[in-house]
């Protein structure tokens, strides 16, 4: 969980744990945040062992991780809006989706890549799916056990109340009101 493969390998994992990881840790408090991070960093371990037993490549990153605090902010955030950069030839467009169609497609493209490896028998890029599939279902289930009720962790200040308030069906906008 601490080793990555390079320097794009290591800010592509932070850059996604900075995207998602801050709302999770507000809902939790930083000591749950940590063990919740952890159990799933090792429970997507276990997965990857289960499903690539025989395989000799090692494992680097913290994917398995950064997909349970993804698999989390789905269940509690499927509302919030995400910027997704589309490049179309040499321009990039820009769009906002909702969170649930995001990481529903992200999910489902590892258990898609997933199931194509095992059924090819080889490690197509050393990409870890089923560690991804296994954090991603792990963060879905810890965050009943981690998160905190009544109010998140941290109190939003006066200014982001606006932003807070984007957000109704969730616990941000009623300590303002």
């Amino acid at each position: 969980m601490f080793l990555h493969g390079g320097w794009l390998h290591i800010i592509g994992n932070m850059w996604t744990l900075w995207i998602f990881g801050d709302n999770i840790e507000d809902q939790m408090g930083p000591a749950r945040y940590v063990i919740f991070y952890l159990l799933c960093g090792l429970i997507a371990g276990v997965v990857h062992c289960l499903t690539n037993a025989d395989s000799t490549v090692p494992t680097v990153g913290a994917s398995g991780a950064i997909a349970g605090v993804m698999g989390a902010y789905l269940f509690l955030f499927p509302t919030a809006r995400i910027v997704v950069l589309v490049p179309i030839f040499f321009f990039p467009f820009f769009f906002e989706v909702p969170a649930f169609i995001y990481l529903g497609f992200w999910a489902l493209s590892q258990v898609f890549s997933g199931t194509l490896a095992l059924a090819s028998g080889m490690q197509v890029g050393g990409v870890a799916f089923w560690a991804h599939v296994g954090g991603f279902v792990a963060g879905i289930v810890l965050q009943f056990f981690f998160v905190r009720r009544g109010p998140a962790y941290r109190p939003l200040p006066r200014d982001q109340h606006g932003v807070a308030a984007a957000w109704p069906p969730y616990r941000y906008g009623r300590q303002f009101q």
